[in-house]
């Protein structure tokens, strides 16, 4: 006699047909297309320098590019245009001279200035007339200019005091170091920083912070070094004892 088995009924699945095909659900998922990006590299520039807004995740089929200034897509804003089949690029209202297209839709920036600072929005189609937008943007820094110490005395006698060094500086550095002999100054009690570190006030002033101060002043793109200050302290020879 044949062993005996559970057939399915009629309009209904087996059991095991059902775990195959949660277990497909859950183990399989349709493939997707990865959005488009803008990467600016750098983000931050300086002042006269390249930036490229480099185009990630390119969809296929592409038949061309625009590219506008600021979030939006309007007309007047309008940079460039490149036609992908022809490698044709009609330039538009917005366009300084300094901007290249590329084949693959990256848009290098030469020479740029502070007014470039901003958003930067791509618009592509393909060939099915579907369209794809993406918005980059970067960030353009000044470089920053060599700063200049002044002080409230050169020389000054040990054990007096305070001396005050003021690194002076146009721009609006995001930081200011402090150097001393060639190496980072140290804080200490007698040695304060005020007012964002662009002051050092040094009380008592005492033999061994005789030397050479410059403070560097940088910003996210530069940093420029001052010319050595020379403070020079005075000190009373001690008095030697008289011999028996």
């Amino acid at each position: 006699m044949a062993p005996y088995t559970t057939l399915p009924h009629r309009g209904h699945v087996p059991w095991q047909g059902l775990l195959l095909t949660a277990s497909l659900l859950t183990f399989w998922n349709p493939p997707t297309t990865a959005q488009v990006m803008v990467e600016s590299v750098p983000f931050n520039v300086a002042e006269g320098k390249d930036v490229l807004l480099l185009v990630h995740n390119l969809p296929q089929n592409v038949a061309g590019y625009v590219w506008y200034k600021g979030e939006g897509v309007e007309a007047s804003n309008r940079i460039v245009a490149y036609v992908i089949s022809t490698q044709v690029h009609v330039l538009g209202p917005a366009h300084s001279g300094r901007e290249t297209i590329y084949p693959n839709g990256s848009l290098l920036f030469q020479n740029v200035t502070q007014e470039d600072t901003g958003y930067y929005t791509l618009h592509i189609t393909n060939r099915m007339l579907q369209t794809y937008q993406a918005t980059g943007q970067f960030h353009v820094h000044r470089s920053v200019a060599q700063p200049l110490i002044r002080a409230s005395s050169t020389t000054i006698m040990e054990s007096e005091g305070p001396v005050l060094l003021a690194c002076h500086t146009n721009d609006a550095a995001t930081f200011i170091q402090w150097i001393f002999n060639n190496q980072t100054m140290q804080v200490t009690e007698r040695t304060r920083l005020i007012w964002g570190h662009r002051v050092v006030i040094i009380a008592p002033v005492k033999r061994e912070d005789a030397g050479e101060y410059q403070c560097r002043v940088s910003n996210l793109v530069s940093s420029s070094q001052s010319d050595p200050f020379m403070l020079n302290v005075k000190y009373k020879a001690s008095k030697s004892l008289p011999t028996s």
